[in-house]
């Protein structure tokens, strides 16, 4: 028979809610977490519930058709085909594994996935104890290779397949904790983490000791929380007018456990090593893509020890090279990837079932450009990687799916002819601002930490132009999106605004000119004006080559701006009683401010 055809399939909105210990609140349970995470999904899809045809839900603790529950009367109640789905860790990615069925095989045009878990606190343990143990056989390969001590099995297992690869590789304990070092800090800008503290790799290796090499800082928590995503057709995206906001599912793959699981006298194995290698391998030749293509990963990071030997199953690096990626941080912001930059299980958390829906959210939010403070400059490609013992994984490969009518996303500039910016008298500066983001992004936006919208006026015929200058997330960067929310905006002429950052123009005279106004915060001007000074000390490489621009400042023999005295080295500074901004959102007249 030949094969069918198979449909695109598309998530067109996730929500999640924030992942907390397991009765932090004594009266949330889980239709509530359900009820959450499905209303901001469908909010983000911009849909109603009648829209959804059928639903797949994944939990691991509860008794059965907990899903129904945790639909009926918290979404809605329209007689829809409701599968509960049960796949231990992987739980919530086998609900999205199922949904995405749903679609690419034509039998729905959108399907809800919702994951969600209400969980006991400590580790987990086995609840059916009259019957075979689903893991048996993988404890045995353990038990055969390192056997047992009094401790929970779930570290041990994990800890055993780090400590092969200790012995078979040359890796050190620091490897593992610096994964667990990176990842608490990852969380720090995640509010939907359970925990967001920061730990030097000091105190994460003097946590108190788990098993073996793993401490509790390298463990992830129990968690109560929840997960949704809205998956749909082709047809469905366009019929409602989607595109710009649909990311495409371009490879899934499921995998079991293969023989070698068991066969080979090895933990690494017997953890899942060969499935994610295999998941992996379909997923890339599928999509056409390798793992160099990769730019952001949320996997599976029970524990550091899982973390750094999946690695190696993605492609991430070469088998017995994880230490060697992790040592050249190419695991993190400014490296070749980010992985699990949501904070991943270890300190978001890990509600069993909702964790492979929060993966796909937290994917979904950085390709779209809205990961806020975690945002991964220029994210293009996403790999979920979200295994379960028993075992099952799920890797799935992301990426716009209709990416010339997407918005334009937090890193891209637009820079064109025929978007009229090039003709602008200030575009060298802009050009060179994001030239000093690529070097020192980070450390600027660490101290300026604010997104400025700059309206300039008199632009070629007379037109108005936007750019937005984001010193808060990632790396920073300069876009031309009017769409970004900006803590401040200021306004001004092309030709002011370029002798302002090139010290032509003193800002205290602009402003008490009335050719520099702005809304918001006050304070984050000023910090802004730090990188005016800096851009005004700066070569400005376009600016020097383009004599034909009116209103060029004077030059010092080397081709550097010369800054006259008081120029933007001036700083703003709030009047007593003055407020930031007017409530009508106009610009703040002169007399909020005074300049010294």
């Amino acid at each position: 028979m030949a094969p069918r055809k198979k449909n695109r399939v598309f998530v067109i909105g996730v929500g999640m809610t924030k992942f907390e210990k397991p009765g932090a609140q004594d009266n949330r349970d889980y239709p509530d977490m359900a009820k959450e995470a499905g209303q901001r999904a469908l909010a983000d899809a911009r849909i109603p519930y009648s829209a959804i045809e059928q639903a797949c839900v994944g939990y691991v603790y509860g008794d059965s058709t907990c899903g129904q529950r945790a639909i009926y009367h918290s979404l809605g109640l329209t007689g829809i085909p409701i599968i509960n789905v049960n796949n231990n860790c992987s739980t919530g990615s086998t609900a999205l594994f199922m949904a995405r069925q749903l679609v690419q095989g034509g039998l729905a045009d959108c399907v809800l996935a919702l994951g969600f878990e209400k969980m006991e606190r400590g580790s987990l343990s086995s609840k059916y104890m009259d019957r075979t143990n689903p893991m048996d056989k993988h404890m045995e390969v353990m038990i055969n290779c390192y056997g047992m001590v009094a401790a929970p099995a779930a570290p041990q297992m994990f800890g055993n397949a780090g400590r092969e690869h200790m012995e078979k590789y040359g890796t050190k304990p620091e490897h593992f904790a610096k994964i667990a070092w990176k990842n608490h800090k990852h969380s720090t800008n995640n509010p939907y983490s359970q925990f967001q503290d920061e730990y030097t790799l000091e105190q994460v290796m003097s946590s108190r000791k788990v098993f073996d090499f793993l401490t509790l800082l390298q463990c992830c928590p129990t968690s109560d929380g929840a997960g949704a995503a809205v998956l749909a057709s082709k047809a469905f995206v366009r019929k409602h007018g989607l595109e710009n906001q649909a990311v495409e599912i371009v490879a899934q793959e499921m995998v079991t456990d293969l023989a070698s699981t068991f066969e080979e006298n090895s933990c690494i194995k017997m953890v899942g090593y060969d499935m994610s290698w295999l998941a992996a391998k379909k997923c890339y030749e599928a999509a056409g893509l390798k793992p160099s293509d990769i730019d952001v990963v949320e996997l599976h990071d029970c524990f550091s020890a899982n973390e750094l030997i999946t690695y190696e199953a993605l492609g991430l690096c070469p088998e017995g090279k994880a230490g060697e990626l992790i040592d050249r941080g190419d695991n993190t912001y400014g490296g070749k990837f980010v992985v699990n930059p949501s904070g991943g299980l270890i300190s978001k958390g890990h509600p069993l079932g909702a964790t492979g829906l929060a993966q796909c959210a937290e994917l979904c939010w950085q390709l779209r450009g809205q990961a806020g403070k975690r945002q991964v400059p220029g994210a293009k490609v996403a790999l979920q990687h979200n295994i379960g013992l028993g075992g099952a994984v799920v890797v799935t490969l992301y990426r716009m799916g209709f990416p010339q009518q997407a918005r334009p996303r937090v890193g891209t500039v637009l820079t064109s002819s025929s978007s009229g910016l090039e003709g602008l008298q200030s575009y060298p500066v802009f050009k060179e601002v994001e030239k000093r983001l690529q070097q020192e992004g980070e450390q600027l936006v660490k101290k300026i930490d604010g997104v400025f919208l700059l309206k300039v006026k008199d632009g070629p015929n007379g037109k108005e132009r936007t750019w937005v200058i984001d010193l808060k997330n990632g790396k920073g960067s300069v876009t031309t999106d009017p769409g970004i929310k900006a803590d401040c905006t200021l306004f001004m002429s092309d030709e002011d605004l370029l002798d302002m950052m090139t010290g032509k123009l003193n800002p205290q005279t602009a402003f008490f000119e009335g050719k520099l106004k702005f809304t918001g915060d006050a304070a984050l001007v000023r910090k802004l004006l730090k990188l005016q000074v800096s851009l005004g000390k700066a070569k400005l490489s376009a600016y020097a080559s383009s004599s034909q621009l009116a209103g060029s400042p004077p030059q010092a023999e080397s081709g550097v701006p010369r800054l006259g005295r008081g120029g933007p080295a001036c700083c703003l500074v709030e009047a007593a009683g003055s407020s930031r901004s007017s409530d009508s959102g106009r610009p703040s007249s002169a007399g909020c401010l005074s300049w010294v």
